[in-house]
């Protein structure tokens, strides 16, 4: 993980956002091969499930037909969107913080282990009895819990060195300790008295979790306090569930049909970590998905194993990628079904999956939530809207009727929708740990060398094609231009005539770049060019009139 966030920065795929001021923690900016790449990675999925949909044939899978749109909607919305479909109430995340250090930490996330030292004690941290200065002195305990933000490979070092501190050891007594049990999350323990957290001097600093909000606030105009709030989008969904009805009385679409839209979403994120993973500004690729109530479950699985099927069609195949079915205690109060599409990234720990995609049966919740007002379950199971001190809706909904009539049979009803909800962010990371390879070629002397290779798959490689002149001089470079432009007419192509050959393939490997076209004296003579595969270092040659199609044919 080291050598791929290294070759991030060198390469220009991603950099810190303001790293001249020190950075910003949770926050990422791409450079010009990582624009390329999101923005291949966007596109192929916009192609994929929209604009290249055919709406006359039933694909694969699915129980019939359907049609696919698209929306682009606001960051910022109604305040009241964001009450009715539980956001404002429920979107937090319970959160410890530590009296000493004042740092915050995510409850189900920061990891750690029991650990004690051949019967030497740590005094806890004193306990203040009143609010005034008075204190009693801290208990002392043989076995406590020491915590980590180290990453996976670096996690058992630092928890030796964390715990080496705690019980005022030297390194080269590390064999003293004993540790005792797996590394867990805090949401494991029966209390938080006896942990180590990962800044502190003294044990036993954290306070008890309480709920961390995790929507950005912002202010509309020069409104203050209440009336001027609102919040800055933490997902896309509600913006098309707000505009079902406008898409249904402006467009032709009928039930089943699905609306997709690609933007940003923002979550105020308590630990920011593991590169671009868990990111507080970060970009989505939703659909919401509206079919009939008694096909729902159809389409549910029609679209988990579709969307499956994208990914690995793009190159994350293997034993890294999984598909995960959630348990009845994981889902959330109104979904019927979730799978997650999972993805072994190389911070996680061996045998850890992190999320990349969520396909979610969402039911009826969200069309109810907007037409009546926030929804919670009740004793029976059954949705219904949440009442306040006084009786009436705690928050109340549009009013709009947002059912849909079918005009065959004249059925009215509530659609239920599938979400397929993908990120980005964490698809080009994935994309990015899949395509880091380290083989051997040879370089420009015929010795073996090892050489980094991003070997993406060609429909998402940043740049398509590199033109070379084996040499500048004999007419080599005016040819190569000549393909240059033609190429860049169709796709991102790059141009290149200094130093070595082989380093130039170097340096078109690191980008990922699938395709190099060399020309040399031959070409002069044959009109013929050079094409190397980037995986297999195959060459073969090409006319100079056939280079654009030959490439756009592999690259598509």
């Amino acid at each position: 993980m080291e050598k791929l966030v290294s070759l991030c920065k060198r390469r220009g795929f991603l950099f810190q956002s303001s790293e001249i001021y020190g950075g910003l923690n949770g926050f990422w900016d791409y450079g010009p091969l990582g624009v390329e790449l999101k923005r291949n990675i966007k596109n192929a999925w916009w192609q994929d499930m929209v604009t290249g949909h055919d709406e006359l044939a039933i694909p694969a899978g699915a129980p019939t037909t359907y049609e696919m749109t698209g929306l682009d909607c606001t960051i910022i919305m109604h305040p009241q969107v964001w009450k009715c479909s539980g956001h404002f109430d429920l979107f937090c995340d319970m959160m410890v913080d530590c009296k000493e250090t004042k740092k915050l930490y995510r409850f189900d996330q920061l990891r750690g282990r029991w650990v004690s030292a051949q019967g030497k004690k740590v005094r806890l941290q004193p306990k203040v009895i009143s609010e005034g200065v008075q204190q009693i002195q801290g208990d002392e305990i043989e076995r406590l819990f020491v915590t980590s933000l180290a990453e996976a490979e670096e996690e058992a070092g630092d928890l030796q060195r964390r715990a080496l501190k705690a019980f005022n050891l030297r390194a080269k007594d590390a064999e003293v300790l004993e540790w005792h049990e797996s590394v867990m999350t805090l949401d494991k323990l029966d209390s938080l008295e006896c942990v180590f957290a990962p800044e502190a001097n003294s044990v036993g600093t954290l306070n008890g979790p309480r709920e961390f909000k995790l929507m950005f606030p912002t202010t509309i105009g020069a409104l203050a306090g209440e009336e001027g709030r609102a919040f800055l989008r933490p997902e896309t969904a509600q913006g098309i569930f707000v505009n079902f009805k406008n898409v249904l009385d402006s467009t032709r679409v009928k039930i089943p049909f699905g609306i997709a839209q690609i933007g940003k979403s923002f979550r105020n994120e308590i630990t920011p970590r593991n590169f671009t993973f868990r990111s507080r500004e970060f970009e989505q690729m939703e659909i919401e998905f509206f079919c009939h109530p008694e096909e729902s479950r159809k389409w549910y699985e029609y679209w988990r194993d579709r969307r499956m099927q994208w990914y690995t069609d793009l190159g994350l195949a293997g034993e890294r990628l999984r598909l995960r079915e959630h348990d009845k205690d994981e889902l959330s109060h109104y979904s019927v079904g979730t799978a997650d599409i999972e993805y072994a990234f190389p911070f996680l720990s061996e045998g850890e999956y992190g999320e990349l995609e969520g396909i979610a049966h969402r039911g009826d919740f969200d069309l109810r939530s907007h037409m009546e007002g926030k929804l919670v379950k009740n004793a029976k199971g059954c949705l219904e809207v949440e009442l306040g001190e006084d009786g009436k809706p705690k928050y109340r909904g549009s009013g709009r009727d947002l059912q849909y009539r079918d005009e065959v049979t004249n059925d009215r009803f509530t659609p239920h929708v599938i979400e397929p909800s993908a990120g980005a962010d964490r698809g080009a990371l994935a994309f990015l740990c899949e395509a880091y390879t380290e083989d051997s070629a040879p370089d420009d002397k015929g010795q073996m060398q090892t050489r980094v290779v991003m070997k993406f798959h060609p429909r998402i490689a940043p740049i398509k094609a590199a033109v070379f002149p084996l040499v500048k001089k004999d007419g080599m470079p005016e040819v190569a231009q000549e393909i240059y432009r033609a190429l860049k007419k169709r796709f991102p192509a790059f141009y290149d005539e200094k130093g070595a050959v082989g380093r130039r393939y170097r340096r078109q490997d690191e980008a990922g770049t699938p395709y190099c076209i060399t020309v040399d004296g031959q070409s002069l003579t044959d009109n013929t060019v050079t094409i190397r595969d980037r995986d297999t270092l195959e060459q073969w040659r090409v006319k100079v009139d056939d280079v654009v199609e030959e490439v756009s044919d592999r690259v598509s």
